[in-house]
């Protein structure tokens, strides 16, 4: 885990780094904000501890370009104590606020709380964006399965492949060249038939009655589109 700190005191900076380094971290450091926002733009960060009160760009200002851009964890570490700036730091995005002087235990724990709580948020994140859900059809992409009404449906690959494409792109019009092109992965040879004969089967799968389609409709002269009617 790279951790970056941005601190204007020599000191700190090195009690930190020494500190953060022998729990197992990779520290990097910045001496004001426009130099951690540089590292950040350059390197991966898991974590930043920011000062407040830095030259060229103060830690205020630092985690709103910050938040432009990413939701790591952000604790800030600084002698400026006043409620009204705990509340603008926590207002602007900050994870957490620890005030000079600190125990660097305090800190220690609070890095690797503030790291297992994001590592748990980008699992389920990840975990959430693994499947899509379509009226009553559900794709899962990690596991290249589909169901419907909670049951599996049977699928072929490039079967499971069409069914995919179209569920990621609900109520758009293919032809059945794009979806060739998509599902087949050939550029310049297409055959019709082979679409026709992949639609119909994932229609016998997906639909209670193929000849009134709920889900893949034919668009006459065009190719097809997945829409749901709910009907």
């Amino acid at each position: 885990m790279n951790i970056l700190i941005a601190d204007d005191e020599n000191d700190i900076r090195n009690l930190l780094k020494i500190s953060l380094e022998e729990n197992g971290y990779t520290v990097l450091t910045a001496q004001n904000g426009r130099e951690a926002w540089d590292i950040l733009r350059e390197r991966e960060v898991h974590l930043a501890i920011l000062d407040v009160m830095m030259p060229v760009m103060d830690g205020f200002n630092l985690l709103r370009k910050i938040r432009e851009h990413s939701t790591i964890p952000v604790i800030f570490l600084t002698a400026r104590g006043d409620d009204m700036d705990k509340v603008l730091g926590l207002g602007l995005g900050a994870d957490d606020y620890l005030v000079k002087p600190f125990s660097i235990a305090e800190l220690i724990a609070r890095v690797g709380a503030q790291l297992r709580r994001n590592n748990e948020y980008l699992l389920t994140k990840e975990k959430s964006n693994s499947s899509i859900t379509y009226g009553n059809l559900t794709v899962d992409k990690e596991k290249c399965c589909a169901f419907k009404d909670g049951e599996p449906i049977e699928l072929g690959a490039k079967e499971y492949k069409l069914l995919l494409h179209f569920i990621e792109n609900p109520e758009r019009v293919f032809t059945k060249r794009q979806l060739y092109q998509a599902v087949w992965g050939e550029e310049y040879y297409f055959d019709d038939n082979t679409v026709m004969v992949h639609i119909s089967r994932v229609r016998s799968r997906i639909e209670d009655d193929p000849q009134k389609p709920k889900y893949l409709k034919t668009i006459r002269g065009i190719g097809y589109k997945f829409h749901y009617t709910g009907e």
